[in-house]
């Protein structure tokens, strides 16, 4: 029930019962309580602009109405108008403190809203000292209590330091009076798609593109997705090329909401198409979000052996297309309450989502867990104030930046109740800053598009973090967060992969890349540049960074059982030519003793060092003897 309600409720109690106390109604004006009456009928109404008319006329005609003032007070709160509803409270308790004290607890809650989170602990706490308190307003005050002083600890925790909360509306383009709410972004902060409240009652989606740093009056999404049933809870996928979202009662449903797929085409975007069971079930399935590789499917569901009402779930996509029985992420991300409105950033390690059953301001409150090496996940975080407050939050996204964030609220400058703002979030809660690759894999010879798997592996641990599919053009599109080393692998049955390396743990640009690629098919003379093989400056011997690539060499070679190759490494020119050659041998037969280690017969090997015979760039330069130091595979027969 409203505070407000629950005021009006307490008015006219304290009109039978106020007898004997300092402030006695029957000592009002019989005009101010007329003008008082009539607020009331209007308050209860939802006139709540006409009902302030009243009642400060009420006021007017006799300053001493106390319930005038407490009225006034619940007007504001519902209004979220914090600071007249507190101001309110605070006259109506220095006209008679003892009667107005049930009035504490919206008291101590307008005060949080304000961020005064001290005083509406000592607020609370006050309220909770009356002997004479029934068993709900005991327990909703304790909740609070406990709400306020983690608010307060939060506050001690995390000092704001220069870090100011100051959302943006995005304005007309993108704004109307109609609710606007739950935006999903693409990775380059682009592709803008939000779901509206049409004419009040009929979920659509609309979608703006940003060009020359301005967003573009929002329309609704091309193709078959809007209808007549609701459509919701969406997330477009990084790369742009998929739409997963909630429909609600639709004829194809399980149950009550269930989760539907769209792809983009050159008409628009597809039919949905429901993936049924075991995603889908009798229950409910909402708010979607799809892992940046497209691979994992996080979403909320109250299906049957979860450990509350909500909790999210994850479902992996399978060899076959099908998506996997979902699995519970379990009791350090849910509760006994309701987890929703999960978010994977395109790092793929920090996820967002709300929750009213962990500790915070009350409500449904923001937080962020951050996915550790092992898959597992470290301790949950709440958001803190003021993106959290005392009321509900929603969904939350953040760009590929780690900085910019898209979320729905109804501030003061909405133009029709939710809107959607965007911040800079605070630094200790911003995900890793992600960049990201792009380009067309493509047979070197025909030059026509491959469909190929893309793989991006953690160099450090050998931890695959990312493997997308290329479509059938051989488009592809794979994220780079920053803060790792990453070997960068192309692979299709029957060609040499493709190499590359991204040390992005340090020193990183402020760039994007799209790199096209040329795949060569196994055959004699093919070579390829293996960009993942480390050694120490001058040294032959393997760094452990180094398996994840040799490793797909091995694989090479056992998917390719006639294949025999010549492992042959480079030198730039610095130094003697006769260290160098004796260098790239030693480093070529370091290699090939890894591959024997696997299983590889010695009559598929050879090696030869080359030294700085054969550059491939100017030794000039850092970078040419960079590229000129190498190792290169090359097929000898088929």
């Amino acid at each position: 029930m409203k505070h407000f309600y629950i005021i009006l409720t307490n008015i006219f109690l304290s009109i039978s019962f106020c007898f004997g106390q300092q402030y006695n109604v029957e000592k009002i004006n019989k005009k101010a309580i007329t003008q008082y009456n009539l607020a009331l009928d209007r308050a209860q109404n939802g006139e709540y602009d006409k009902a302030l008319e009243f009642v400060d006329k009420a006021i007017q005609i006799d300053a001493r109405y106390l319930d005038a003032y407490l009225t006034k007070a619940g007007i504001y709160g519902e209004l979220r108008d914090y600071e007249n509803c507190v101001a309110n409270y605070e006259k109506a308790f220095a006209l008679d403190a003892e009667y107005s004290k049930d009035y504490k607890l919206p008291y101590a809650i307008n005060l949080a809203g304000l961020g005064k989170f001290q005083q509406a602990l000592d607020a609370v706490t006050q309220f909770l000292d009356n002997p004479n308190l029934n068993e709900p307003s005991r327990k909703a005050g304790e909740y609070r209590k406990r709400c306020f002083a983690f608010a307060v600890q939060y506050d001690k925790d995390h000092p704001a330091k220069n870090y100011v909360f100051a959302p943006k509306n995005m304005g007309d383009s993108i704004n109307t009076a109609d609710l606007e709410y739950y935006p999903s972004v693409t990775i380059d902060d682009k592709t803008l798609v939000f779901t509206r409240r049409v004419r009040g009652y009929n979920e659509d989606f609309f979608v703006s593109d940003r060009t020359s740093g301005a967003w573009t009056k929002a329309k609704g999404i091309d193709g078959d997705l809007n209808s007549n049933f609701n459509e919701g809870a969406q997330n477009i996928s990084q790369d742009g090329e998929w739409l997963v979202f909630t429909g609600c009662n639709f004829p194809e449903g399980l149950g009550s909401c269930d989760l539907f797929f769209s792809t983009k085409t050159k008409k628009g975007w597809s039919a949905p198409q429901n993936p049924g069971q075991p995603l889908n079930t009798e229950f409910w399935e909402s708010s979607p979000c799809l892992s940046p590789d497209k691979r994992e499917l996080y979403f909320s569901s109250n299906r049957p052996g979860g450990f509350g009402g909500k909790d999210i779930y994850i479902s992996r996509k399978l060899p076959n297309g099908r998506w996997s029985e979902p699995e519970n992420l379990g009791e350090k991300i849910n509760t006994i309450g309701d987890e929703s409105c999960p978010f994977v950033h395109a790092d793929n390690q920090t996820l967002y989502f709300t929750s009213n059953g962990l500790t915070g301001y009350g409500g449904d409150d923001l937080f962020l867990a951050r996915k550790q090496a092992d898959g597992s996940w470290d301790k949950v975080e709440n958001l803190g104030y003021p993106l959290n407050t005392t009321g509900n939050e929603g969904s939350l996204v953040v760009a590929a930046d780690g900085k910019t964030a898209y979320y729905a609220s109804d501030r003061a400058d909405t133009r029709g109740g939710l809107d959607i703002y965007t911040f800079e979030m605070r630094k200790d809660l911003q995900p890793n800053k992600t960049l990201w690759v792009q380009g067309t894999v493509y047979d070197n010879k025909t030059k026509e598009g491959l469909p190929s798997a893309v793989e991006l592996i953690d160099i450090a641990t050998g931890q695959l973090l990312s493997k997308v599919q290329t479509n059938e053009s051989g488009n592809y599109l794979i994220t780079l967060p920053v803060g790792k080393d990453y070997a960068f692998n192309v692979n299709r049955r029957g060609y040499l992969f493709y190499s590359k390396n991204f040390p992005f743990s340090k020193n990183v640009k402020d760039s994007t890349y799209t790199i096209d690629i040329g795949l060569q098919p196994i055959e004699a003379n093919a070579s390829v540049i293996l960009n993942n093989i480390f050694f120490d400056v001058n040294q032959f011997e393997l760094k452990p960074e180094s398996v994840a690539e040799l490793d797909k060499v091995v694989q090479l070679l056992i998917d390719n059982p006639a294949v025999k190759i010549l492992i042959s490494g480079h030198t730039d020119n610095t130094g003697k030519a006769a260290d160098n050659i004796k260098l790239s041998e030693n480093r070529a037969k370091a290699v090939v003793t890894y591959l024997q280690s696997k299983g590889i017969a010695v009559t598929r090997l050879q090696h030869k060092g080359y030294g700085a015979s054969k550059p491939i760039a100017d030794n000039n330069t850092e970078e040419g003897k960079m590229q000129n130091r190498r190792t290169e595979l090359t097929i000898v027969a088929k």
